[in-house]
């Protein structure tokens, strides 16, 4: 039989030899990308459907984006009247929430200048309700040139209706949907990087835990 591959030629090219290739731009790095935290208040994550879920997803991205070093912002909507946000999250945000009174992130000026003085071009965003402040900053950030993702399990709405035609809307304009777990190992990116293991608990974790 011929020998097609001579001198193992296919075996003895190592990881090195894909250095010079391209990172896809549709991909997600530390450096690139923003975590947005959107309204997760006592009062309204009451009423949300599949709470502990969203919570303990938030959670997980939170912490992971503080080991891997991901730029981080938070909103609460009408403070005065729906509450702070919930102390296992707030507990793990560096930066005080924004107060604001638009269902739109984007509204807050002070969160774009804060994306644009870190290089930021991707947005993650997370937290409720799905199909009002964060459909909305969807929309808005990608007006305003931004990639943006959405943590299909780290959001919600009070009603299942509500949630997956918000999905579908912001599909079709271009937000790319993701799940947390997916979002955790790209952002890590390699399984060589010391905080990989704590990446590694974090998706080994369970809701019960």
């Amino acid at each position: 039989m011929t020998n097609d591959y001579p001198n193992n030629s296919i075996v003895n090219v190592t990881c090195s030899s894909t250095d010079s290739l391209l990172h896809s731009p549709m991909l997600m790095q530390s450096k690139d990308t923003a975590l947005l935290i959107i309204d997760v208040q006592e009062r309204l994550i009451q009423a949300v459907d599949d709470q502990k879920q969203i919570v303990w997803n938030i959670r997980r991205l939170i912490d992971a984006a503080n080991v891997l070093c991901i730029e981080m912002a938070s909103t609460e909507q009408y403070p005065q009247r729906l509450g702070d946000t919930i102390e296992k999250i707030e507990e793990r945000i560096v930066h005080k929430p924004f107060p604001k009174m638009s269902f739109s992130c984007v509204r807050c000026a002070e969160i774009l200048q804060q994306f644009r003085d870190s290089g930021i071009s991707k947005v993650l965003l997370c937290g409720i309700e799905a199909h009002v402040c964060v459909l909305q900053t969807a929309l808005d950030l990608i007006s305003n040139d931004y990639q943006v993702f959405v943590a299909v399990d780290a959001i919600g709405s009070r009603r299942r209706i509500d949630y997956e035609f918000a999905l579908r809307r912001m599909e079709s304009v271009g937000v790319t949907l993701t799940t947390t777990e997916s979002v955790m190992f790209e952002w890590c990116n390699r399984a060589d990087r010391v905080e990989f293991k704590t990446i590694s608990n974090l998706v080994k974790e369970s809701l019960s835990e």
